[in-house]
């Protein structure tokens, strides 16, 4: 019997994703499906003086973006050099960025093409880091059949799901029925019990990259997962 998540890859996630990952037993890493532009896959923000900005990793797009996450290839080999110098400049005072920065910065030195293989690495790194022992599946090695809900439900299904764990959004079109019908109990994310904690510069956001959490909390960063202050 497994707890499932089914979710597509960001670029160094904020901390919700990986808190919807303690708990659970099976991550499914669901980029087999269409590439969005202006989304999570393949940027994030972290802090500055100024506020938050945009960390972009720029992709290959193909027209109106027909291509699956897992197709889409990297644009400029120098990325990882521009967002290192990035994250350096804004970060080098932070009180722990020198305890993780020779955790993070070889991953920035990847040679990789493709998005998904980058998010995967920076995921399983972090994921390490907290702790979360969780087996990551890719969904690559499922047959994905029907609508949105009925791929869902099949990757479930085929890992004895007891439990589905969703994002809120996910209502909107989901047929909650179609799971618990078969004894499979949907879950859904709950991200307002974050506490806050203190970032290098004021107004306080919760949006961005949970590398800004390990930059300024340190091994602490687990605390605040499990809405510990």
């Amino acid at each position: 019997m497994s707890k499932v998540v089914i979710t597509q890859s960001n670029y160094i996630p904020w901390k919700g994703y990986f808190s919807n990952l303690r708990g659970v037993t099976h991550y499914v890493f669901y980029d087999e499906v269409q590439y969005t532009k202006r989304d999570w896959r393949n940027r994030n923000m972290l802090i500055t003086p100024n506020g938050p900005k945009w960390l972009t990793i720029p992709v290959e797009v193909k027209g109106k973006y027909h291509q699956k996450i897992s197709d889409t290839k990297i644009s400029d080999s120098n990325w990882g050099i521009k967002h290192w110098n990035f994250i350096e400049s804004n970060y080098s005072k932070a009180p722990f960025f020198n305890e993780y920065k020779d955790y993070f910065q070889p991953l920035y030195e990847t040679k990789s093409k493709f998005l998904s293989e980058i998010n995967l690495e920076f995921i399983r790194k972090i994921l390490i880091l907290l702790d979360i022992d969780v087996k990551i599946i890719n969904s690559a090695d499922f047959e994905l059949k029907g609508d949105k809900t009925e791929k869902l439900f099949n990757i479930c299904k085929e890992l004895n799901a007891i439990e589905y764990h969703s994002a809120p959004a996910a209502k909107n079109y989901m047929n909650v029925e179609l799971f618990e019908s078969n004894n499979i109990e949907v879950k859904w994310y709950n991200y307002s019990d974050f506490p806050e904690y203190k970032q290098l510069w004021d107004d306080f956001s919760h949006t961005v990259s949970i590398l800004d959490m390990f930059f300024n909390l340190g091994n602490k960063t687990k605390e605040y997962l499990n809405g510990e202050k």
